[in-house]
């Protein structure tokens, strides 16, 4: 039987933001577009492993041109219908090779999937403007949910890999910051800052049934203060949990580090 392409490989996985666990999935999504946002300067972006394009279109608002590429045709399929305007290409990151340059290039939940790191990382940074900014977004092995799992018993360590994030996921490793910022090291680039995106205490799928069945509404016990102005509780604990998270970076669902090539 003859092995089968990496291309192949990553058409099996099935994880898409917008039908696992959706509610939390689409949530942390807006949080890690804001995050991009608040460190890269708008122009051309160029968003790297897009998916089915729910990030992107968040970002799409907010530059003047977008590319964006996925190995994954099933996934592209879902992107081009919800972004006609926008360039797709469906390829490896390893043998994309465009002729114009990005202001942006981000790679939100990406490395945590390929083969070689390293490759991905200068690759992606050759696609940068002199002046531009790389950011990756991965998923944190140290964050609280992880850390909260391990003492419980349903981990064996912080940076195990479940079967879901190996089979559904497509996830090859597991990375907490002294990691990311020693791929960033190994490729050569010049790191301009860490941080985290929203802190989170519970798994996925419990943030999921949690965001829709929690008491948000009822005031009492639950969620809100007695006796004050309802609000939209749910948003509020969502953007507590983002600005929470700036100032716990390492305990963050997401972890990331924004770079730029060195001169």
């Amino acid at each position: 039987m003859s092995k089968i392409s990496e291309k192949e490989l990553q058409e099996t996985f099935s994880w898409e933001r917008t039908n696992q666990y959706s509610t939390y999935s689409e949530i942390l999504g807006h949080y890690q577009v804001l995050s991009v946002l608040e460190n890269c300067k708008h122009g051309s972006l160029l968003d790297l492993a897009c998916g089915d394009g729910f990030n992107t279109e968040l970002m799409s608002r907010h530059f003047d041109y977008v590319v964006a590429v996925d190995a994954s045709g099933i996934h592209l399929e879902k992107a081009r219908k919800r972004l006609p305007s926008v360039i797709f290409h469906e390829t490896l990151i390893e043998e994309y090779n465009p002729d114009e340059r990005f202001d942006c290039v981000t790679m939100l939940n990406l490395l945590e999937h390929v083969e070689y790191p390293k490759v991905v990382l200068q690759k992606a940074a050759s696609f940068l403007k002199d002046n531009g900014t790389l950011i990756v977004h991965v998923p944190n092995s140290n964050a609280t949910n992880r850390k909260i799992a391990v003492l419980m018993g349903t981990l064996s360590s912080c940076d195990e890999l479940s079967p879901f994030d190996i089979n559904v996921a497509g996830h090859r490793r597991s990375y907490d910051m002294g990691l990311l910022k020693e791929e960033f090291e190994n490729a050569n680039l010049e790191i301009v800052c860490t941080g985290g995106v929203f802190y989170k205490m519970l798994s996925t799928p419990q943030m999921d049934w949690f965001l829709e069945n929690g008491l948000w509404n009822d005031g009492g016990f639950g969620w809100g203060r007695i006796g004050s102005e309802q609000r939209d509780w749910k948003s509020e604990f969502c953007r507590a949990c983002y600005e929470f998270g700036k100032e716990q970076p390492e305990d963050c669902n997401i972890i990331y580090v924004v770079a730029k090539k060195k001169n």
